[in-house]
């Protein structure tokens, strides 16, 4: 079996590289800091699990997860983070994947998914289950559940300092649509797009929030042009 493990820290990928070398010998272990690199194992190495973080520098890993299961529909997502809110929990597995986990489980727990999600079945670590379903019904816990689903690949795709022509040509939408879908979510989240990094990083979609913020106010400048 081929696993690839996506985190933005080289200590993290070499770390549970080598655990699951050690745990899995069997298997062979790749690793990528980016979406770019993913997207090149993904088309060379016939990975079937991919062990993804939430948050990489500059990228979600929750739009991430959507285009690589688009692109390779066998793949078997695994949401590896530091991030246990319930809303984000939810808003992981509607991208289509297989398991969440902490990364303040036990190794035993990571293993045990990777078991799992292997034989074609959903994992959730047990207390995060836990909470997702105590709380699953407050559509107020988090932004991610005041949007819809391409309302929020587009905020996130604005918190990361892309034009709408840029969303536009991503997503197979048209600019207008992007920009209808834009002023919508400005209603929704009572914020302009200068705002949307910030946010974006307070709830965890998104890497560091002080240089995305930094960035983003450049938005409606290049969207107008």
């Amino acid at each position: 079996m081929n696993i690839l493990i996506v985190d933005d820290h080289a200590v993290v990928r070499e770390g549970y590289k080598a655990l699951l070398n050690a745990m899995m010998p069997d298997c062979r272990i790749f690793d990528a800091e980016n979406g770019a690199q993913t997207h090149r194992l993904l088309a060379s190495s016939d990975i079937e699990i991919l062990i993804l973080d939430i948050n990489l520098s500059n990228e979600s890993g929750l739009v991430l997860a959507k285009i690589f299961l688009k692109r390779h529909p066998d793949l078997k997502i695994i949401f590896f983070s530091m991030f246990e809110d319930s809303v984000i929990l939810h808003r992981a597995m509607q991208t289509g994947a297989m398991g969440y986990i902490s990364k303040s489980s036990s190794p035993e727990i990571l293993i045990s998914a990777i078991k799992v999600v292997a034989k074609g079945q959903k994992y959730i670590e047990r207390g995060l289950a836990v909470n997702l379903a105590n709380q699953l019904l407050d559509t107020n816990v988090d932004i991610a559940a005041k949007l819809t689903k391409r309302e929020f690949e587009i905020f996130i795709a604005i918190a990361m300092n892309k034009s709408r022509f840029d969303i536009a040509d991503e997503l197979g939408l048209s600019a207008k649509t992007v920009s209808n879908a834009l002023t919508v979510i400005k209603r929704k989240l009572d914020a302009v797009p200068s705002q949307f990094s910030a946010i974006a990083a307070k709830h965890g979609y998104i890497g560091d929030a002080e240089f995305s913020a930094s960035q983003s106010v450049s938005f409606v400048e290049k969207s107008e042009k």
